[in-house]
């Protein structure tokens, strides 16, 4: 592996060995990047299969000839991968988090409160359907009322129609259509909020994407070309090579006594310098990840809700609706007579109309088209979570990740590291 190392960081490879090994491990990056970039760009970015492909082999040829050609782009390629432990680093995955809660649990959501408009539709439909019948009850009922008081009453008293007409069932198709069209008109307006979110988000998210891998690029150069052009940048590790010089020139003990200034790369001390922005970082992730809680939190509630209401209008029970008609038809004999002879009136009962009827009105049908409450998906929420400790891991993983950037460095332009290790033990022995 150091030899390898040793060929994939020179400048200009010796020999034809040489070459072809860097070719191999200049084409092998490729397949691996490029295979990355397409699942990257297809599955998480949701680009076309078609402009994936493009893109991807286009990058991985470019990615191959400027890896084999230019030897500071490999130190910068070589960069990238610790610097995504980085500030960088974290973006993209929070991106990634991102993505993953507007495609997964967005849609969830949206779905849940849809089950619950369409139980909604649901009790609206069944109760008119009821009302508009217990109208064919009242209509029944009246034409046999009338009915009776026509047989009752004597033709000299007899009205000349006694029936009751309801004209209101008639309308009923009426009612049905408005009901059809404001329910079509809320899964419409539903349909185009979904739509508008999801895609509003997923050019946020590509547009953040592409940033962050510019910046990630641009963050390795500008590492790079501090670390050509300044001395004093990122120099206080106790190197390898400082301690060789040190021990030329008979400048041991700076280091022992410079030890709490200095940084041994290879250790697992941290600095305060150096803890100070992990746990400001920390903060920054602990909010994001109260958001994402919002989001999860807001999609059991949704699924609690849509499933609460789904069984309890299964459970609706069936309202009876009893109507009772007592109805006594009597005649008075010659009132007056009776009145002044101080008697009580006689009065001839001609017909009696005591009936009852019974009626049923339904809240809910087997007939509703409801579909059943979306559960939150148990996979979606460990890969959210697993994506957050390592958020927070990479958070405290940054120093190291810079520690890293320096090594790297440091092999690919040894005479500079050289000219550092002198420049800081100069500044030391001063």
């Amino acid at each position: 592996m150091a030899d390898l190392w040793w060929i994939y960081s020179k400048p200009v490879p010796a020999d034809g060995r040489e070459l072809w090994t860097l070719f191999l491990q200049c084409s092998c990056i490729t397949v691996v990047i490029g295979g990355l970039f397409y699942n990257w760009m297809f599955a998480s970015l949701e680009y076309s299969w078609h402009l994936s492909v493009a893109t991807s082999v286009s990058f991985s040829l470019l990615l191959f000839l400027t890896l084999l050609l230019v030897h500071p782009a490999r130190c910068v390629f070589s960069m990238i991968m610790p610097t995504l432990g980085t500030k960088q680093g974290r973006k993209l995955l929070f991106s990634t988090c991102i993505m993953i809660a507007v495609v997964n649990i967005t849609p969830n959501i949206i779905s849940n409160i849809k089950t619950i408009l369409q139980v909604i539709k649901c009790i609206c439909k069944n109760s008119s359907d009821s009302l508009l019948n217990s109208t064919a009850l009242l209509d029944r009922v009246s034409w046999e009322f009338g009915d009776a008081i026509q047989e009752t009453i004597p033709s000299i008293y007899k009205p000349r129609n006694g029936h009751f007409r309801f004209s209101l069932l008639h309308n009923s198709s009426l009612i049905y259509q408005k009901m059809h069209l404001a329910g079509e008109k809320i899964s419409r307006d539903f349909s185009s909020v979904e739509v508008l979110v999801k895609d509003s988000i997923r050019v946020a998210n590509r547009l953040a994407a592409g940033f962050s891998m510019l910046y990630l690029c641009f963050e390795s150069t500008w590492y790079l070309k501090n670390y050509l052009t300044d001395l004093r940048f990122d120099n206080f590790y106790i190197t390898k090579k400082l301690e060789r010089l040190a021990m030329d020139r008979r400048a041991a003990h700076l280091l022992v006594g410079s030890s709490k200034k200095l940084l041994r790369p290879t250790g697992l001390k941290l600095s305060w310098e150096e803890v100070t922005p992990c746990l400001v970082q920390a903060m920054l992730v602990t909010v994001a990840l109260m958001l994402m809680l919002v989001v999860v939190a807001m999609d059991h509630f949704a699924f609690s809700v849509a499933d609460t209401v789904v069984t309890k209008a299964a459970q609706l029970s069936v309202v009876p609706v009893t109507l009772s008609i007592k109805y006594k038809v009597e005649i008075g004999i010659v009132p007056f007579v009776f009145k002044i002879f101080w008697s009580p009136s006689q009065e001839l009962q001609l017909g009696d109309f005591n009936r009852t009827y019974h009626h049923h009105l339904s809240f809910s049908s087997a007939r509703c088209g409801i579909s059943p409450p979306s559960p939150p998906s148990p996979s979606v929420l460990l890969v959210l979570g697993l994506l957050l400790c390592i958020l927070y891991g990479a958070v405290f993983l940054e120093p190291f990740s810079r520690r890293l950037c320096r090594e790297v460095a440091a092999s690919f332009f040894q005479s500079r590291e050289e000219r550092r290790a002198l420049y800081l033990l100069g500044k030391l022995c001063r």
